[in-house]
Parts: C-alpha cells; sequence; structure tokens
C-alpha cells in the first residue's frame, strides 16, 4: 500500500536540504497516489528576499525538450510525417556543414540526440517571431560532431531545429503551438515561454556559485524549443501525468521506448527514448529529464508503474546534491524504490595507461585539455561561446574505474562526474563527458 504523505515532515525536510546545499530557493511538487502536493521554500531572488511560493515560476531549462518532443508526437499521430522523415522533407532550406547530414538527418535523430550535429549552438537571432527561422539559417555552416547515428550526443541544436519544424506546420510561432497543442488541453495556467508572460507571475532569478543573482536572466528566445519554459512545479507534474494516459498522445508509450544507448551510462541514465530519458530503479520503469539554465535548474521524474510523478526546481547552489538526496528521500518513503548510487571510484586502485587519452577535444562551445599531472588524469574545461563569461573553467582531477572510465569530484561537490573515452568504428576517439560526446582534436 502506498505511502500517506506526512506534509509537516516534507515541509520542514526540504527547508532544511535546501539550506544545507545553499539553494537561494527551489519548489517541489508530487503526484502521489492520485494526490499532488505542493510545496515552497527560500527565496526568489536573494537580492529582494521576495519568497518562493508553489505558484511561483521557475526555468524549466531542458526538461523542455520533452514538451517540445510531444509536439512532434502529437503531428506525427496526426499524420503529417514519421519519425524517420528526414528534415529537409519538412524544412527544405535547412542545411549543415555536412552534406551527408543534410540529406539524411531524420526526426528520430533529432529527439535521440544522434544526428551529430555539433550541439550547443546558443546563437542569439534577436527577439522577433522568426527567430526559429533566422537560427536554422545560422546551421549552415555548423560542424558535424560525430557520424550520423553512430554516437549520442546531447544536442541542443538538433531541438530547436525541431521547434522550427513545428513552426511551419501549424503556421504558429513555437511559443504559440506550445499553449495550443499542450497548455490549453491540460488547462496548464503558469506556464510561459516568454518574459512578458512570465513577469506577471512570482518568477524566480537564477544564482551564481557564490550565491549573488545572475546577471543574465535568461537564455535567447532562439533557445526556445530547447529550454526556455517557465513553469509552477505542479504545471509540470501535470505534464508528466498526461504521458500515464492519454491525455495528450494517443500512445505515449512510444515516447519511452529506449532508442538508444549512451556511451556514458553513469551521468543521467543508460538509454535515451524519444525527448526522455529511460533508467531502471529497484526494477522499476523510470523516465525523466533534467534541466540547467543560467542559475536555475530543474529535475522531472516519472514512475508509470506507481503512478509518481515527481517535479524539482530551483533557482542556485548545489542543485544536484540536492536533487539526489530530495529526490532518494521522497521515492523510498513514497513507493519504497531506491534510487541508485552514482558511480564513485572503485575500492582498489586501478592501473590504466593514462597517455592515451592526453590531447584537446573539441566541440562547439567547448574546449577541454586533459593531460597528465602527478600520475592522474586531469580534465581542463573551458566554455568558449557566448556563455563563457558565466561559466568558469573547471579542472577536474579523474580517478580510474576500469580502462575507459573515470570519475572527478568538482569542488565543494558531495558527488562524482564520470567521463568515458571511447572509439568510434574509424578508430576516432571521443571523451564522453555531462551526456556529450566531444571528439579529440589535437
Amino acid at each position: 500500500m502506498a505511502a500517506t504523505v506526512d506534509t509537516a515532515h516534507w515541509n520542514a525536510r526540504f527547508a532544511d536540504l535546501i539550506a544545507e546545499y545553499k539553494v537561494p530557493g527551489a519548489s517541489l511538487a508530487f503526484l502521489h497516489d492520485g494526490e499532488v502536493h505542493t510545496f515552497a521554500a527560500g527565496v526568489l531572488n536573494n537580492a529582494t528576499g521576495t519568497a518562493v511560493t508553489t505558484d511561483s515560476l521557475f526555468q524549466i531549462g531542458s526538461v523542455t525538450k520533452v514538451w517540445t518532443a510531444t509536439q512532434l508526437m502529437l503531428l506525427i499521430e496526426q499524420g503529417r510525417f514519421t519519425l524517420d522523415t528526414a528534415v529537409v522533407d519538412l524544412l527544405p532550406e535547412f542545411k549543415v556543414a555536412d552534406a551527408g547530414v543534410t540529406k539524411t538527418v531524420t526526426i528520430r535523430h533529432l529527439l535521440t540526440h544522434t544526428s551529430g550535429i555539433d550541439g550547443d549552438l546558443f546563437l542569439d537571432t534577436g527577439r522577433g517571431d522568426d527567430c526559429l527561422e533566422k537560427y536554422v539559417e545560422g546551421c549552415a555552416d555548423l560542424a558535424r560532431n560525430h557520424p550520423i547515428g553512430e554516437s549520442f550526443s546531447y544536442c541542443n541544436t538538433g531541438f530547436v531545429i525541431a521547434g522550427r519544424i513545428i513552426e511551419r506546420l501549424t503556421g504558429k510561432t513555437w511559443d504559440a503551438a506550445l499553449r495550443e497543442q499542450i497548455c490549453e488541453p491540460l488547462g496548464l495556467t503558469h506556464t510561459w515561454t516568454l518574459p512578458e508572460d512570465v513577469l506577471r507571475f512570482n518568477a524566480a532569478t537564477g544564482h551564481l556559485e557564490g550565491g549573488e543573482p545572475t546577471p543574465t536572466w535568461g537564455l535567447p528566445r532562439s533557445m526556445g524549443p530547447a529550454g526556455l519554459i517557465c513553469a509552477r512545479a505542479s504545471d509540470v507534474v501535470a505534464f508528466g501525468r498526461a504521458h500515464l494516459g492519454t491525455d495528450l498522445l494517443a500512445e505515449p508509450g512510444v515516447m519511452t521506448e529506449p532508442q538508444v544507448r549512451l556511451p556514458n551510462p553513469h551521468t543521467l541514465a543508460p538509454e535515451w527514448g524519444l525527448g526522455w530519458i529511460v533508467d531502471e530503479w529497484s526494477g522499476h520503469r523510470v523516465i525523466l529529464h533534467a534541466g540547467n539554465t543560467i542559475g536555475q535548474s530543474a529535475m522531472l521524474w516519472v514512475l508509470p508503474d506507481t503512478g509518481t510523478v515527481v517535479c524539482l526546481l530551483a533557482n542556485g547552489g548545489n542543485t544536484a546534491a540536492l536533487q539526489r538526496a530530495l529526490g532518494g528521500e521522497l521515492f523510498a518513503a513514497l513507493v519504497n524504490v531506491e534510487m541508485p548510487p552514482r558511480l564513485g571510484p572503485p575500492e582498489t586502485p586501478v592501473e590504466v595507461d593514462l597517455d592515451r587519452y592526453v590531447g584537446v577535444y573539441k566541440r562547439e562551445g567547448n574546449r577541454t585539455t586533459v593531460s597528465v599531472r602527478d600520475g592522474r588524469l586531469h580534465l581542463y574545461i573551458e566554455c568558449t561561446d557566448s556563455l563563457a563569461d558565466l561559466t568558469p573553467p573547471v579542472d577536474l582531477a579523474l580517478v580510474p574505474v576500469d580502462a575507459t572510465t573515470f570519475v572527478g569530484r568538482r569542488k565543494d561537490s558531495p558527488l562524482w562526474d564520470s567521463v568515458v573515452f571511447y572509439e568510434l568504428a574509424d578508430g576516432s576517439l571521443y571523451m564522453h563527458f555531462g551526456v556529450r560526446a566531444t571528439p579529440r582534436t589535437g
């Protein structure tokens, strides 16, 4: 039998955890035994001290991608195209630097992050309704990150392109199509994409590592379909709940069938579906998605067989540790499901040829230098795009787990990050870190 919800306990525990992990403010909602419970703690902005409420809007970041994928799947169910339709068949003007990718990349490639298109093009094309159209034009010289279909690499770019496809087929902006396809059918009154709408509500501001509010509130409008939804936690839960039934899609299970295994299965989960991340905890299937923007983070977990949906939104601090601590406690208490531990160092040290991985690894917006210092492999990670001023370099010392897998822990973090080195069929060496594939280039 499902456990009852001790509201007083979770109110107190939520406040304690955000204080422990130095999170300025957070909002939590979960569906349990058919009832939605909501909680709020902390402040929306350290500079103003405005309290978070359960109706406050946070940036849900890349959780947006599941919404965009759902929009495409709704169009597929209408018979407008299929998962294996080529992008150029729907957007004849679409072009990237690699002619083969331009011609053959499909909707499935976009939704499973296997297109090979370099994925972190944060291109500001203005605030106009033509921003996605201009973004797609800006992809013409975008390099190939890996051969199409031969690896998984998280691709924001692909979801912006997907958003433009939605615009072409609906005749509306992505923002308007989102409201018509998802928000209005589900009755979501606190889910918006444009700042002028978000500002009508109590909206969270992101915070930097020291707790200062971010100088930039949000990403450019052109990144909308990849990560610009702002919502209250209970609206995100309502969206997750819709994927348990047929309120939106006639066959929502299609989106959660595994499509690709990740080279590094230790960061979020081992498999990806269509938009959704797919995992298994204690024999229970889990679908989820995380999101990060400028100083804000989000997590949506869904356990279909228990009917449990949890959304956690936060605006700074050690949000990854908060997600694991709170999520682990919630699922254990509510449905007796244990969240699997993160990969950490082995009990017995492993001897590995470190020199084979030394070099420079580059992709759009990122340069990582791998070196050996004091007998340990080190990553020096630099952001090289428009977000560089908000993203300080990271120097990560690694511990080998096996011949290709390493873990490292950032300053003041209780969690270990995982790194996997691997080769493609042509022998080219890649590093998989942060769900992204980065080729060695020098």
